[in-house]
């Protein structure tokens, strides 16, 4: 008997049984933190806490890769329709992104400026994108050292015709038009599709040279001097004209109070992340989504053209 106790103790104390045994008690308590965590900030209002009382000053963060705006847009809306914000701070660390996106976040920002001061805090890079987005705001303020400006489009075309012919593979294009399949990464480009393509680009850049000389009360032909796609310093754009200020993030959220007419310290108010948001972010490595923004950039993001073409 006791030698049956013997093999059974030693059994159960298998050095390998121990170990799965202390991952699973780890791997469940991770889980449990991790859930709690995300309860514990998604609880209470749209605001973080606070140890203030006074004016309430928003402020939305405009980070990374320029692409998907609609949570930012909704942050915007939401500060326009609070009558509890007296004005809004928008902090901008981006080096540009789509188009489309980088319009819809200046008309917003813009729209938002019509009810309340807005005013723009440009970080480390606040460039291409992220500079046409902050030019919606009705005070810009720049750290001397920000990268910013870059008032340019690119458009990327790949082409891997010649790995496809190594490894003996051909396309076939069966289109309805000339220019269905522009873009294609199977072969050349023609003359006439660069020439479309060209005229495409020249017109987005009208639209973002026209919306700099607009916001920053300047003539198109001193934009267009400079909106050649060059990056700036926050310094050396103060001297163009591209921004207001020269300062960090409180000399912003002091403008904007001054701008308010509030007296003494304001809250600062953020908005509120969904979970899925939350969830993003602290499953995410910033390797992951480095890659993942290099790869929509390789690649591109609409169906049937890998075009890939931002600012």
């Amino acid at each position: 008997m006791q030698e049956l106790r013997t093999r059974k103790e030693r059994r159960y104390t298998h050095p390998l049984l121990v170990a799965l045994a202390t991952i699973g008690v780890f791997t469940v308590l991770i889980t449990v933190a991790f859930f709690l965590l995300i309860l514990w900030t998604t609880r209470g209002g749209i605001t973080s806490p606070s140890i203030y009382h006074g004016d309430k000053i928003g402020v939305v963060d405009i980070k990374g890769l320029i692409s998907e705006p609609e949570a930012t847009i909704k942050a915007l809306r939401d500060f326009r329709y609070n009558q509890k914000i007296k004005a809004v701070v928008i902090r901008i660390n981006s080096p540009g992104g789509a188009v489309g996106a980088s319009q819809e976040l200046y008309e917003e920002i813009q729209r938002l400026d019509q009810k309340k001061p807005v005013v723009a805090s440009l970080a480390t890079v606040a460039a291409s994108g992220g500079y046409y987005a902050s030019l919606g705001a009705r005070h810009i303020v720049a750290n001397p050292g920000t990268v910013t400006a870059s008032i340019g489009v690119i458009m990327k075309v790949p082409n891997i015709e010649g790995l496809l012919e190594k490894l003996g593979i051909k396309t076939t294009v069966v289109k309805s038009g000339t220019f269905k399949d522009l873009g294609s990464i199977t072969r050349d480009m023609t003359e006439d599709e660069r020439a479309l393509l060209k005229g495409v680009m020249q017109d987005i850049q009208k639209q973002f040279v026209t919306a700099v000389a607009k916001s920053r009360k300047l003539p198109k032909e001193q934009v267009s001097a400079i909106a050649d796609g060059r990056i700036m310093t926050g310094h050396q754009a103060l001297d163009a004209k591209l921004v207001d200020q020269l300062g960090n993030f409180s000399v912003a959220v002091d403008k904007a109070a001054g701008l308010a007419g509030i007296e003494g310290r304001p809250e600062l108010v953020y908005p509120k992340k969904d979970r899925i948001s939350i969830m993003r972010e602290l499953l995410q490595e910033e390797g992951t989504k480095t890659l993942g923004n290099a790869l929509r950039q390789l690649l591109g993001s609409s169906a049937g053209s890998p075009v890939s073409y931002g600012i």
